[in-house]
């Protein structure tokens, strides 16, 4: 690729940005009270000199506050997979919230019951908890996990993604050993002495990790998705429950991302058995919330431990976790919006984003790779796709990817900040797609010259 071309077509398309978004960039030069001039830091990794400030989101569109409408493929980085403020979820939300009242009263509701069954029939676990975050879904079943093994670490895949949770930011070194995750602030301690880690697709490395015996549980995602997706080869998931069960230690599946595969995710999609499973961001349809589900021998077992102190002090749960209105956007999303009828249909919108990245690629025989997790898509500046975590974060090309990213937001197409993903939601059209796919193929051709 000639950089010289990439690197003026880059700086097109910045200056085309703030020329298109005034009133954005003038929003984000006057936030002088917020911390990195963005109510969370990470929006600051929006391609170009500042972000898009919403005005309007609904379905699969959002309009910035300087009037321009987008086809939005991010849709929250998973967080909105059931669209923008679905109207049976507002419904529900307005109903609990100003119709009965009542957001936060330390009081379950009828519905939860309905939520935790519903959960386990897709996912095959039996009792279910609720966080607001799939972090915290993930956190409290780490401690979980420690209490009823009594052992300390928690392995993680290299480069997986589940939040900020201290445990999971270690990735395997240069010289295949756990080393602390490049950028991670603050760490209460060093990273090696509450974690193990082995690559994704790694059968061997697990084995000998776990051959320490003082892994508590291995947390994973069934298949990478924050470092852009990584699939699982065939047998690798299967050879990760045998390991675990040899060795003594849990299963915890974080499905957090990877419930595009399906309404049971991957979980349901795969046949897969965990002990534990976390989920967060979709199921709320765009309010905060996440859950975690226990088999029911894992959950008899913890509750009766008399030493446990799961009630008040222990160190699980969290006075809004479990709230009325947490809970009614719960039911409405899985009852109403996220269903399968919707998945088959997100899922074959997905397969033709797929044909239209690959099409795009192969007309100008790109060395690049594209995969797909059921309802969401992505393309990766490596072939054959990466294989491992660690292959797919040196596979990273920031520059390419600000340039694409601008290129499609000044034409009306938002794809997620933090990779090259495309989630489709049931409100997501062919349309939507094609348009996509024009725009892309443009993109190229400006690279090609």
């Amino acid at each position: 690729m000639d950089r010289a071309r990439l690197q003026d077509l880059l700086a097109r398309e910045q200056e085309q940005a703030a020329h298109r978004c005034p009133r954005s960039r003038d929003a984000y030069a006057r936030a002088d009270h917020l911390f990195g001039r963005v109510p969370m830091t990470w929006m600051n990794k929006a391609a170009g000199a500042f972000p898009r400030y919403l005005a309007t989101a609904r379905g699969a569109r959002v309009t910035d506050i300087d009037g321009h409408e987008y086809v939005d493929f991010c849709l929250g980085d998973t967080g909105a997979m059931a669209g923008h403020s679905p109207a049976v979820v507002a419904d529900a939300v307005q109903r609990r919230f100003a119709d009965l009242g009542g957001a936060t009263a330390m009081l379950p509701t009828e519905d939860a019951e309905w939520v935790g069954a519903e959960l386990a029939r897709r996912f095959g676990l039996a009792r279910w908890s609720f966080s607001l975050t799939a972090t915290d879904a993930n956190r409290w079943a780490i401690r979980l996990v420690r209490a009823v093994t009594g052992r300390p670490k928690i392995l993680v895949n290299s480069y997986s993604y589940h939040g900020s949770v201290d445990e999971s930011l270690i990735v395997v070194g240069p010289d295949g050993r756990g080393a602390a995750r490049p950028g991670n602030v603050g760490a209460p301690c060093d990273v090696t002495l509450t974690s193990r880690v082995a690559e994704f697709n790694d059968l061997e490395q697990l084995e000998r990790e776990l051959a320490h015996g003082d892994v508590a549980a291995v947390l994973m995602e069934p298949a990478l998705t924050n470092i852009g997706i990584v699939l699982p080869e065939p047998g690798y998931l299967e050879g990760v429950r045998a390991l675990t069960r040899r060795h003594g230690t849990l299963l915890i599946n974080d499905e957090t991302h990877t419930f595009s595969a399906g309404p049971g995710g991957c979980t349901a999609a795969w046949g897969l058995e965990p002990d534990l499973l976390t989920i967060g961001k979709a199921i709320g349809g765009g309010i905060p919330a996440g859950a975690y589900g226990l088999s029911a021998e894992l959950a008899d077992r913890l509750l009766d431990r008399a030493d446990l102190d799961l009630v008040d002090m222990g160190g699980v749960g969290g006075t809004l976790a479990g709230n009325a209105l947490s809970v009614a956007a719960m039911r409405a999303t899985l009852e109403h919006v996220l269903t399968e009828d919707a998945f088959a249909r997100m899922t074959k919108l997905s397969e033709r984003f797929e044909a239209g990245v690959r099409a795009g690629i192969d007309a100008h025989a790109l060395p690049w790779s594209v995969s797909r997790l059921g309802a969401r898509t992505e393309y990766r500046f490596a072939s054959p796709a990466p294989r491992t975590g660690t292959e797919s974060a040196a596979a990273g090309d920031p520059e390419l990817e600000d340039f694409l990213h601008l290129y499609l937001a000044n034409r009306g197409i938002l794809l997620t900040p933090f990779h090259n993903m495309a989630l489709m939601c049931p409100d997501t059209t062919d349309q939507d797609v094609d348009l996509h796919t024009e725009v892309f193929a443009a993109a190229l051709a400006d690279l090609a010259g």
